[in-house]
């Protein structure tokens, strides 16, 4: 700044022909570099307040028309007053040369904005565009790490041990429910193969995955273990990431009791373009510390796709999750 307004200074002089005064230079470079910092600072200011209004990215045309006439104005005012200021209670310019030197003062100003606009520009389009590259390749991270985790889940031995155990009981007992729960179990694992590959879901087909995960469920756990599925059908289109209701369901089992004499009740409802799936609370004494890496799972591959908030809500009673419900593009 200070070298900026001190060359400032000397190029006025130059170009008006003002003769140098050594007992007032001093102030002339300190108005020069004052003037040059309000004005600098001033667009900066300028232009973050236009971020939050006219964003480049959705509306670069606003901006331009709005921007341009604004710095300007800012600028051309701000020299003016300021020359007028100094003129005034600091050193008089000389009559010959102080229409010329406010003129010239502050066209050099204005220039020097419409200078520090584009670089500023330029700035925040490689900075954003840097930005961009590192969210691209978190988001790469973030879909190879689930795809490790349900490549995981479709090879979970406890997962598979508690099934099993099930549908080696069933045989015996009920050879048709026997073989519904091999058909709910196939289908399980197909939805996992069909979609690890996929970061977005129709609703639709992710509550039929749901329907034979939770039928699963229900034969484990019998009447302990309660699910209520009442979801429009205007939202079904919608888009969620595969197994987020799956992962909200898997919580809710994992950290509470489950028994005859505390049954669990899993809710999953949409109001409007939201998901809620809902469950009782009543926690496992013996469970460690939620690690929440479901919910983080869950919050990071939203991220990507929606500024949208998801929304944990847990009273004493219980424990709410709101998903957002995505459009297709």
């Amino acid at each position: 700044m200070i070298i900026v307004g001190i060359a400032i200074s000397f190029l006025l002089d130059f170009i008006v022909g003002a003769k140098p005064h050594t007992h007032n230079r001093f102030f002339d470079f300190f108005t020069s570099v004052f003037i040059t910092f309000a004005v600098w600072e001033g667009n900066l200011r300028i232009d973050h307040w236009m971020n939050l209004k006219f964003p480049w990215v959705s509306k670069p045309g606003k901006r331009i028309l709005v921007h341009l006439p604004v710095i300007i104005l800012y600028s051309a005012v701000l020299i003016y007053f300021a020359m007028q200021g100094f003129n005034s209670y600091v050193c008089n310019f000389p009559e010959a040369t102080k229409n010329s030197f406010m003129i010239v003062a502050v066209i050099i100003g204005v220039m020097v904005s419409l200078i520090i606009l584009p670089i500023e520009i330029g700035t925040q389009f490689f900075s954003n565009w840097k930005a961009s590259l590192i969210e691209i390749e978190h988001h790469k991270t973030e879909v190879v790490q689930a795809q490790l985790q349900n490549l995981k889940n479709q090879i979970n031995p406890h997962f598979l041990f508690n099934n099993m155990s099930v549908l080696s009981s069933l045989v015996y007992k009920d050879q048709d429910k026997a073989v519904d729960f091999i058909n709910q179990l196939s289908k399980v694992y197909r939805y996992l193969l069909d979609n690890k590959d996929r970061e977005l879901v129709t609703l639709e087909d992710e509550l039929t995955f749901i329907r034979s995960y939770t039928y699963l469920l229900q034969i484990r756990f019998d009447t302990n273990i309660k699910f209520d599925i009442a979801v429009e059908n205007s939202a079904l289109q919608k888009l969620v990431p595969p197994m987020a209701i799956q992962i909200l369901v898997e919580n809710a089992i994992k950290h509470n009791e489950i028994s005859e004499e505390l049954p669990l009740t899993v809710s999953i409802k949409n109001i409007d373009d939201v998901l809620v799936v809902t469950n009782n609370l009543q926690l496992r004494t013996n469970t460690e510390p939620s690690s929440k890496t479901g919910l983080k799972n869950i919050k990071d591959r939203y991220h990507y796709f929606t500024d949208k908030p998801i929304e944990v809500l847990e009273s004493t009673q219980t424990f709410v999750v709101k998903i957002p419900l995505l459009q297709s593009k």
